[in-house]
């Protein structure tokens, strides 16, 4: 009798158990399906769209309000342009090289001739003692002589070697910079730039641009730093022209310590082709995407449009603009990362779907 109720409980237990995994098995797919129709009724709403080729984003004005997005209206704004063109901070080693052997020649040559002035005095002495009776021997004579003409040629191979080291820096440098090297003593100019308190840059200007006036000057910045201007002084022509780029070169020198030898830098010419208007962009308003500057433009209350701008002219707050956006329009100044993430977001659903 307990063996026939043990194997009726164990056949109740067993049925138990396989109708509990049908159950599993059979409400697995109607529980995903309910799982991706729950999905589909809270998913967000698309708010990019795309009209006459342009991608509009619309988001209503409680969601700007919730979401903290502000405009700015652009003001009218207006810029002195000028002839733009680049130049090269220089090395000045080889000009230092050149001076210290100019320097050495033209003190060996002085020894020389302070040498010479010896044997000469000495051999008119011995010349002298030979004419008086023959006082001093012919061969005494002749050996000084040998002496007086032995130096001259020395004195003259060291002022040749110097006279050669002095056109080779003026032939390499230029008339200005070869005069102040050839100095014994350093110019204040020299030595500021021998300390490294002053930079030497070669300039390159337009052809059609004037010919600069001693004490002129203009303004240098680095390229990729227009807004660090630093005013540099006219020195005198290049006598070589810049490998990159094509002009009338000349040097100029300035004082800086953020200027380095090989850097390039950006020269504003105070030669003026006249004022132009445009609108001035906040810098809040300028967001970065694929190494590019861009805005988001509002157009009515409720949609938003990127708009690629260019940054060439940098001011205190923001950039000089000249393009699409005019005076009155507005941009995004607060919120601009999340009308930029709400757009790829909608990118990245329409790849998914397809």
């Amino acid at each position: 009798m307990n063996r026939k109720l043990s194997m009726i409980i164990g056949l109740q237990a067993f049925l138990i158990v396989m109708l509990f995994w049908v159950l599993v098995f059979f409400g697995k797919d109607e529980y995903e399906a309910s799982s991706q129709a729950s999905t589909d009724q809270i998913a967000t709403p698309n708010r990019v769209s795309n009209k006459a080729g342009n991608t509009l984003i619309t988001v209503n004005p409680a969601t700007q309000a919730q979401s903290e997005i502000k405009t700015s209206t652009l003001k009218v704004g207006t810029h002195q342009a000028t002839l733009t063109s680049y130049g090269n901070i220089i090395s000045i080693d080889s000009l230092i090289d050149l001076r210290t052997r100019y320097l050495s020649s033209k003190a060996e040559a002085e020894v020389l001739r302070t040498t010479l002035t010896h044997f000469k005095s000495e051999y008119n002495r011995l010349h002298t003692l030979n004419l008086d009776d023959k006082n001093i021997s012919d061969k005494a004579v002749a050996a000084a002589l040998v002496d007086v003409k032995s130096n001259e040629a020395k004195v003259f191979a060291a002022e040749l070697n110097a006279t050669n080291l002095a056109s080779s820096m003026q032939q390499a440098w230029g008339e200005g910079l070869a005069q102040l090297a050839l100095n014994k003593e350093a110019s204040q100019l020299l030595q500021n730039l021998i300390d490294y308190k002053e930079v030497l840059i070669q300039i390159t200007l337009p052809f059609d641009s004037p010919e600069p006036s001693q004490k002129s000057s203009i303004s240098v910045a680095p390229s990729l730093a227009s807004s660090h201007n630093v005013n540099a002084q006219y020195i005198s022509r290049a006598p070589a022209s810049s490998a990159t780029i094509q002009g009338k070169t000349y040097f100029y020198h300035a004082k800086s310590l953020e200027l380095r030898a090989g850097m390039q830098v950006k020269v504003l010419s105070t030669q003026s082709k006249g004022s132009i208007s445009g609108v001035i962009i906040p810098s809040t308003a300028v967001i970065w995407y694929g190494g590019k500057p861009w805005v988001y433009r509002k157009l009515g209350a409720d949609q938003f449009s990127r708009l690629p701008i260019n940054t060439e002219v940098e001011l205190e707050n923001g950039w000089f603009y000249t393009g699409k956006l005019t005076p009155n329009d507005a941009v995004v100044t607060s919120g601009a990362q999340l009308l930029l993430s709400e757009e790829f977001k909608s990118q990245i659903t329409n790849e998914n779907q397809d």
